[in-house]
């Protein structure tokens, strides 16, 4: 990288880190759906070329701070990320009440717009290998997309051993109250262990079309298993997360 190129990096990274800053406190101007300064005024402002303040404004909008429409600038995002919070949602006393997990994360709920089941299928080899299928078992798979506020949040696919869940209304897309894991329950097979690994990496074309953000903003990849009390897993949740939707909360005694 030559002396010019890397300055002028450090100079797009520099309005961003101003603008991001002005945002995360609120001023005014910089509040949540205000119009921020155009390419213009920020290149006179900090004395460079209108590119490199759009460049600037770009990183913004990958990181889902700011929204751009064509012809009306950037905005703040008025959207409120979605605080996940990783514990209670999945207490048996609030599936098991027949209480959706959703109502632990936030005042408000996403829906689902769009799900398929698919039985009988033959699930990717780390699928089967976690639930410990055999070479010629089947698994059930159920693929959703939620959505909050119109704006889609998050993909997800569950993976249930088919010869558990065969006939009952897990292979419904509406599966009751309390969901998949009052479902589990009833089989007998309740969870009564989780496991939730977690790693960020950049979106595939598809599930940023899905998703309806760049190809250059991250994903959370949350990749959830249910255990049963004999220690079986009886359930992977695939999920993938915009970043800019949502706030994992941990919270737990030591």
């Amino acid at each position: 990288m030559t002396d010019e190129a890397g300055a002028q990096r450090t100079k797009v990274q520099q309005i961003a880190d101003d603008l991001k800053a002005a945002i995360e406190r609120g001023d005014d101007g910089f509040r949540p759906g205000d119009r921020l300064p155009g390419e213009n005024a920020l290149a006179a402002q900090y004395g460079v070329a209108s590119l490199t303040a759009r460049r600037a404004l770009k990183l913004l909008s990958t990181e889902g701070l700011v929204e751009s429409k064509k012809g009306a600038g950037a905005r703040v995002l008025s959207f409120q990320p979605i605080r996940r919070h990783g514990i209670p949602r999945l207490a048996s006393d609030q599936w098991g009440s027949g209480k959706s997990i959703w109502s632990a994360d936030d005042s408000r709920a996403p829906d689902v717009d769009q799900i398929t089941v698919q039985q009988n299928a033959s699930p990717p080899e780390h699928i089967r290998t976690v639930l410990d299928l055999g070479p010629e078992e089947k698994a059930c798979v159920r693929s959703r997309r939620y959505v909050m506020e119109g704006r889609p949040v998050m993909l997800a696919a569950s993976y249930l051993p088919q010869a558990l869940v065969t006939g009952s209304p897990i292979t419904q897309a509406d599966t009751g109250p309390g969901g998949i894991y009052a479902r589990l329950s009833d089989l007998g097979h309740a969870p009564t262990h989780f496991r939730e690994e977690i790693r960020v990496r950049l979106p595939t074309v598809d599930e940023a079309a899905r998703l309806s953000i760049p190809t250059d903003r991250a994903v959370i990849k949350l990749a959830r298993t249910a255990f049963d009390a004999a220690g079986r897993a009886v359930e992977i949740n695939e999920m993938t997360m915009d970043t800019a939707a949502y706030v994992l909360d941990y919270e737990f005694d030591a």
